[in-house]
């Protein structure tokens, strides 16, 4: 008896998740999280409109496959057509359909290192040749990335801005500066799911039509809607319409939808969301402070902490802290990985964080010197 006969690429290819889950996590420990903080989501949650929205959804119906309603709203949204906007199951499920399109066996790619790992997922499992270049400053650096996506004929280059895992920005107007460095036949990945966090300015004023750039956006972060899995891209109509090559026609989940939808027409839960980030990382700097650390300045709802140490000291500290129920996470990469990140919560989340990272310091530096 045989077993299945997988592709020379899968055979080769380890069998990985990219982020360990926060259930994970607890169901390994035996105990729930009391603070969950580690994964961008958005503790304030969705607009109530789209609560009801979903709620009242005719579930038993598969989704429209042309996502038509939602597309349309984003079009108007954004004052660009319809035929510029791809609505997919997350950046994540963008992230794959684009790769999968751009992406064949040996084709370079390039990113920073230690920038959004999933992406770097989906281009090892399409056989893409992935080129790493440094943070500068704890910044992604947009024109090492086209330099390098120059000297190694790149098919696709992926830029976060603002960034994941440091939280730092550049202004819109810088990157479409330095796209004029772009290469021919090299598409920019700009990946903004944490751009309704960030100061004005901070979205590339980039021509939706422009065939060098697709822009990622998301309902995950300030929409609260990450369980519902609904993102969007913004790009030139022959790119968007070759996503209809690949995708999942019914990968969209009816009642995400109509709740995105909803979410998207209420400005004022908006609004009322990105103030309490703003107070969180507020409060957040204020904890790190009182404990001697440094945090970075940040455009999205999470705040990297600096820990002053190396990424062993900074890893003592995050066991420390979900040893006692918190979940953080860390950057991958040095020397970013000198630093813990922290998701905005409410009062209860950061009262749990205040209290449990003088502990997670203390032990952490006894096991350190």
């Amino acid at each position: 008896m045989t077993g299945p006969r997988y592709t020379p690429l899968a055979l080769s290819l380890p069998a990985t998740i990219p982020f360990v889950g926060p259930e994970t996590q607890e169901r390994q420990r035996g105990a729930p999280f009391v603070a969950r903080l580690g994964a961008n989501e958005s503790v304030f949650g969705p607009s109530p409109r789209a609560i009801e929205a979903m709620a009242a959804t005719d579930i038993w119906m598969y989704g429209d496959p042309e996502n038509h309603d939602l597309r349309h709203a984003l079009a108007d949204h954004h004052g660009v057509r319809p035929e510029n906007i791809v609505v997919g199951e997350g950046i994540d499920g963008l992230l794959g359909y684009l790769v999968r399109l751009m992406v064949g066996s040996g084709d370079a790619v390039v990113t920073s290192d230690g920038a959004y790992p999933t992406f770097n997922y989906h281009v090892a499992g399409y056989g893409g040749a992935l080129h790493k270049v440094p943070y500068r400053d704890d910044h992604e650096d947009p024109a090492a990335l086209f330099a390098e996506a120059a000297e190694v004929d790149a098919k696709l280059v992926y830029l976060a801005n603002p960034d994941n895992p440091m939280g730092s920005w550049h202004s819109g107007q810088d990157i479409v500066n330095a796209m004029d460095t772009l290469p021919e036949g090299c598409l920019l990945v700009l990946d903004e799911a944490y751009v309704e966090c960030a100061p004005a300015g901070t979205a590339a004023p980039v021509e939706a039509d422009d065939p060098r750039v697709i822009r990622m956006r998301t309902f995950s972060k300030v929409y609260g809607m990450a369980g519902a899995r609904v993102g969007y891209a913004i790009a030139a109509p022959d790119l968007i319409s070759a996503f209809n090559k690949v995708r999942n026609h019914f990968g969209m989940n009816r009642a995400a939808v109509a709740g995105a939808l909803a979410a998207l027409h209420d400005d004022a839960w908006l609004t009322q969301v990105r103030q309490k980030i703003t107070a969180a990382r507020d409060r957040i700097g204020r904890i790190a402070q009182e404990n001697g650390l440094e945090a970075l300045p940040s455009a999205t709802n999470f705040v990297a902490i600096d820990c002053g140490r190396d990424g062993v000291f900074a890893k003592a500290v995050l066991d420390g802290l979900v040893a006692q129920g918190v979940f953080v996470r860390m950057p991958f990469a040095a020397p970013q990985n000198r630093c813990i990140r922290v998701s905005c919560g409410d009062t209860d989340d950061l009262r749990a964080f205040a209290a449990a990272l003088p502990k997670a310091l203390a032990v952490a530096r006894e096991g350190n010197g």
